[in-house]
């Protein structure tokens, strides 16, 4: 029988190994209504499948990626909003890990009948377009 804990020392002893994708810049996620406003009033650069508006913070605040998504009504019904959502999380996540800069708030809004039915592939390729466009073309 082992003695309690055992378990617990081997664990702290091995270190943990990532994925060397799963190293790179993780996006926060936004959740106040003020930073959506912000990035709302900063520069946009409209998509086929969604409308991407970003915003770069000031110096003073916490270093990183921030991005946030909205679904309005008249994307449809809540289950429709909820599926528009998951596709713009999921390019956020192909995406916004390489090609997105720290310092920025992101929000991905997404558009009536063009989010829910449009091509991921396409959605991927447009939002790094979108992002270049938006930086100027420079990393």
């Amino acid at each position: 029988m082992k003695p309690p804990g055992a378990n617990v020392a081997r664990q702290i002893a091995e270190p943990a190994t990532a994925p060397a994708d799963l190293l790179c810049l993780k996006p926060q996620t936004l959740k106040k209504r003020a930073d959506f406003v912000r990035a709302a009033k900063a520069m946009r650069v409209p998509c086929p499948a969604f409308l991407l508006q970003a915003h770069q913070r000031g110096f003073d605040t916490a270093e990183g990626l921030r991005v946030g998504f909205t679904c309005s009504k008249k994307l449809g019904n809540a289950v429709t909003r909820n599926r528009a959502k998951r596709r713009l999380r999921a390019v956020s996540r192909e995406v916004m890990a390489r090609h997105g800069r720290d310092g920025w708030d992101y929000v991905l809004v997404g558009r009536p009948g063009a989010t829910v039915s449009h091509d991921f592939a396409a959605m991927c390729r447009d939002l790094e377009h979108a992002l270049s466009k938006l930086h100027g073309g420079k990393k």
